[in-house]
């Protein structure tokens, strides 16, 4: 059940981002008089799942489920009708029409993803606010494993700035250490500037962002239902002070002496509850878990939003978002990193959708993917909306339209590098599936 769910979220996720993003290219089309002749959800190569024609424009759902399309009437695109480019121009064709609405027709999708963002961004702080944990004032300081040893630093460190700039919330340090080139920290009451290698990035990149984290005084926010620390009597606002008669200060202590009990076994817990000590029965499960939910309610600082200040922090956050998309660029070309090796596919895309229902995550992700949909199709490579907004600058500045030999070619160059994209992100699914199993 929780497959279908992680499948159903993407699917749902893409087809609402590729309907509207294909709107957007349709509206100022039919807005300037062009025609459009298919609106496609999915391609249709060979056949169509479903496909409906009304007034000029033929609606369809296709088979093979990587994008979809509008083809609008004398435009060299993706399928590659040259057969009606030799006919002479009609005045309801795209290539008769001015190159400014041509240029306002093809950045309609990446116009449409980025507002759509910037819509979500703005309802979900105005709706749920802001709710972080700071990067530069964590009350315990960080928490790593090896990798983040690797890069130099240690538990208890607290990061202050990234590149000279603060660090303002944690969940954005992962990215950002990951992208910068030094971290000032403050160990000990001393300020530390610790230079971030390439070799380092590349094992944070093997091992993912869960190389940071951050200390927890061990509060229970909540234990797991049927668990032994529920029937135990373990409650939520219970302090973890001991375990077996020895102390615990962070959550990750209280986890690392988890991990020296078989499973089955009987444990004494002690906890502080309202001042008063109690030590505690808890049966751990096979997994050796005791089923305790820390609690970071001492950690976590919300910022709220009114209606009209929400509007300008969406904005700001669609506007990082991209930021941060283009930054990534940085590393996955670098041979060093080999961050490319990384790049997920739609098998790794599902991966990361959660296993529940979860409409916060929905829309958020939804907004980032947008996003994301607006930066690479404004790529300048032709067979995007980003080769052809080239062609139209070069026009409007140049005064004269490319040959349609280039464009035909320049489809096609372009078309085969986004196929040779896609080979390698699908190959790195497919390789990591593969190594799960080999490991």
């Amino acid at each position: 059940m929780g497959l279908l769910i992680q499948i159903l979220t993407f699917v749902l996720i893409i087809s609402i981002l590729v309907i509207l993003h294909e709107f957007g290219h349709y509206l100022p089309a039919k807005w300037f008089k062009t025609r459009v002749e298919k609106f496609y959800l999915f391609f249709d190569w060979k056949f169509s799942l479903y496909k409906k024609k009304i007034g000029e424009t033929e609606w369809g759902i296709g088979w093979l489920p990587l994008g979809g399309y509008v083809k609008i009437a004398g435009m060299i695109d993706e399928s590659m009708d040259t057969e009606q480019m030799k006919q002479e121009p009609q005045p309801w064709e795209f290539r008769s029409k001015p190159a400014w609405q041509r240029l306002i027709i093809m950045l309609g999708g990446v116009t449409v993803n980025f507002l759509l963002a910037w819509v979500i961004y703005s309802g979900l702080l105005f709706s749920n606010g802001d709710t972080y944990i700071p990067a530069d004032s964590l009350k315990y300081g960080i928490l790593v494993d090896s990798v983040g040893q690797k890069l130099g630093l240690e538990n208890g460190d607290k990061i202050l700035y990234i590149d000279g700039k603060k660090s303002t919330k944690f969940s954005d340090a992962s990215l950002d250490i990951l992208l910068g080139d030094e971290i000032t920290v403050d160990r000990d009451g001393k300020t530390l500037t610790i230079p971030i290698a390439d070799e380092g990035k590349k094992d944070l990149l093997s091992r993912g962002r869960g190389f940071l984290s951050y200390r927890m005084r061990p509060f229970v926010d909540r234990t797991e239902k049927g668990s032994g620390a529920e029937e135990a009597g373990i409650e939520s606002g219970d302090l973890i002070t001991a375990v077996n008669g020895k102390s615990v200060t962070y959550f990750s202590e209280f986890l690392r002496l988890m991990e020296e009990f078989d499973a089955r076994e009987k444990i004494a817990i002690s906890v502080d509850r309202n001042g008063a000590s109690k030590t505690l029965e808890v049966v751990l499960s096979d997994e050796k878990k005791a089923g305790i939910y820390p609690s970071i309610s001492d950690l976590r600082v919300t910022d709220s939003y009114s209606f009209l200040a929400s509007i300008p922090a969406g904005f700001n956050r669609t506007i990082k978002v991209l930021t941060d998309q283009v930054r990534q660029f940085k590393i996955i070309f670098n041979r060093k990193t080999e961050g490319y090796k990384q790049v997920k596919g739609p098998i790794g895309i599902v991966e990361m959708m959660p296993a529940s229902w979860d409409w916060t995550f929905f829309w958020g992700f939804l907004a980032m993917f947008s996003v994301w949909l607006a930066f690479v199709n404004l790529l300048p490579i032709p067979a995007l909306d980003g080769g052809h907004v080239m062609f139209l600058l070069y026009e409007i500045i140049s005064g004269r339209p490319p040959s349609e030999k280039v464009l035909e070619r320049g489809q096609i160059i372009g078309f085969i590098i986004v196929v040779g994209l896609m080979a390698v992100i699908f190959g790195n699914d497919i390789w990591n599936i593969i190594k799960r199993f080999i490991e």
